[in-house]
C-alpha cells in the first residue's frame, strides 16, 4: 500500500525520517496549492529533485552553479536540445572540459536545495510511490539525508519566525523618508539591489519575489533586513482593498555574532551616513 497523507499531519522531516530510516526506494510527490515537487530515493538516500516547471536539465543546472557560461547554456538548448544529461555529462567530461565530481557536486546542491524548500510548505498532499525512478536519461546521485534533514529543520525555524514578523506576501514596501540617505552609499548583495529595484507601492512582496526569482523564505529574508534597518515600510499595494492595519515592532538586540549580519551591516551603514 503506497504511502500518502496531508501535510498538516505528517511534516516533510517525518517524511524523510521514515524514509531515511526505512531506506525506501523511489518517488515522493508533495502537491502544494501552488506547487508540486517529485522527490526520487534510492535506498534512503536523495537521488533526484524537481520543483514545478522548472528547467531541470543538467545544461541548466551547470549553467545555475557557474559551470557553464552564458554563451555556453545558449549553445546546448540550441544544438542539441535533444541530449539527454547522461550523454551530455558525458561529452563534456570526454572533453575534460568539467569532472564527474564537478557535475554530481552541482546535481547534489540543485536537489538539496529542493528538498530544503519542502520544509517550508505546510499544506498540501504527499504520496510515496514504491520503487519509481527518473527516466534513464537523468543523472541520479546519493546524498545522506541526515544533514538534510539537519538544515531544512533549522530553515523551518527561520521561516515561522520571518512569517510572524511577515505574515503576508500580498503586502508592499515604500522607502521609508530618512533624509540623507543615499542608496548607493549601501553595501548589498547583487540579489538585495535586484529586490532594491523591484520596490514600489504598486508591486506586492510576491511580484517582486516572482520578479527576482526569489522563494517564500529568500524574499522574506531580505525584506526583512530592510524592515530592520528602517529602509522601506510594510504598506497596503496600490489600488488593493482595505486590510486591517497591522502594526510591527522591530528590536535591534542580537549577539556578537549577529552584529556581523546583513542586518548589522545595514544599520551601521545608515548611522554613520
Amino acid at each position: 500500500m503506497a504511502l500518502k497523507g496531508n501535510l498538516r499531519d505528517f511534516s516533510i522531516t517525518q517524511l524523510l525520517n521514515l524514509i531515511n530510516l526505512a531506506q525506501k526506494t523511489g518517488t515522493l510527490v508533495v502537491e502544494s496549492p501552488k506547487l508540486a515537487a517529485w522527490v526520487a530515493f534510492r535506498d534512503g538516500k536523495l537521488a533526484y529533485a524537481q520543483i514545478g516547471q522548472d528547467d531541470n536539465s543538467l545544461a541548466t543546472i551547470l549553467y545555475r552553479t557557474k559551470k557553464l557560461s552564458a554563451a555556453q547554456h545558449r549553445i546546448i538548448k540550441e544544438r542539441a536540445p535533444q541530449m539527454s544529461d547522461k550523454e551530455l555529462g558525458l561529452l563534456l567530461i570526454n572533453a575534460s572540459y568539467l569532472t564527474q565530481q564537478d557535475i554530481l557536486a552541482s546535481l547534489q546542491g540543485h536537489f538539496t536545495g529542493v528538498v530544503q524548500q519542502l520544509f517550508t510548505w505546510g499544506e498540501g498532499f504527499f504520496r510515496f510511490d514504491n520503487d519509481i525512478l527518473p527516466p534513464n536519461g537523468k543523472i541520479m546521485v546519493r546524498v545522506n539525508l541526515e544533514n538534510i534533514i539537519l538544515e531544512g529543520s533549522r530553515k523551518l525555524r527561520e521561516y515561522e519566525q520571518l512569517q510572524d514578523e511577515i505574515p503576508s506576501l500580498d503586502m508592499a514596501l515604500k522607502f521609508a523618508d530618512r533624509p540623507g540617505t543615499n542608496l548607493r552609499n549601501l553595501s548589498l548583495s547583487a540579489d538585495e539591489w535586484r529586490v532594491i529595484s523591484l520596490i514600489n507601492p504598486k508591486n506586492s512582496i510576491r511580484q517582486i519575489a516572482a520578479a527576482a526569482n526569489k522563494n517564500d523564505l529568500e524574499i522574506r529574508r531580505i525584506v526583512y533586513g530592510f524592515l530592520q534597518a528602517g529602509i522601506v515600510e510594510l504598506i497596503r499595494p496600490a489600488g488593493a482593498p482595505p486590510i486591517p492595519a497591522m502594526q510591527r515592532q522591530f528590536t535591534h538586540q542580537g549577539s556578537k555574532t549577529e552584529q556581523k549580519s546583513l542586518i548589522n551591516r545595514i544599520i551601521s551603514r545608515i548611522r554613520s551616513l
